[in-house]
């Protein structure tokens, strides 16, 4: 698992960690009862401070994606259908929003919009 922090980013440390645990999660990448290191190794490979490290693993486990368990650790939590399809539903809305308002500057029709989106429905068959 590689994290990466960027200063540049607008989001809390603690929410980068977070959302790229989840991502790898989501992904496959993390199994379920996979270990996750330590908080306190994460924020020393990270340079950052425990309690932010500590604060990204509390909401993972708050949203079911982790469990800790004291003097254990903590593991990937064996992940919930629903849970995981809600996520992704989550992000294909936010991408869709982004493409409507890319859509609206471009002047594009609905049915233009359609015949894209088609287009692209067809193109993933072939991936």
């Amino acid at each position: 698992m590689n994290i990466r922090i960027s200063n540049a980013d607008n989001r809390p440390i603690y929410q980068q960690i977070e959302e790229q645990i989840k991502a790898a999660i989501i992904s496959g990448e993390l199994a379920f009862d996979q270990q996750l290191p330590s908080i306190r190794f994460l924020a020393k490979e990270l340079r950052i401070s425990v309690i932010t490290t500590k604060r990204a693993y509390d909401e993972l486990e708050q949203q079911g994606f982790i469990n800790s368990v004291p003097g254990k650790g903590s593991f990937v939590a064996a992940q919930n259908k629903e849970l995981l399809k809600e996520e992704h539903l989550r992000k294909m809305e936010s991408a869709l929003r982004d493409a409507l308002k890319y859509a609206k500057f471009a002047g594009l029709s609905f049915s233009e919009i359609c015949e894209s989106l088609c287009l692209l429905i067809d193109q993933g068959k072939d991936e």
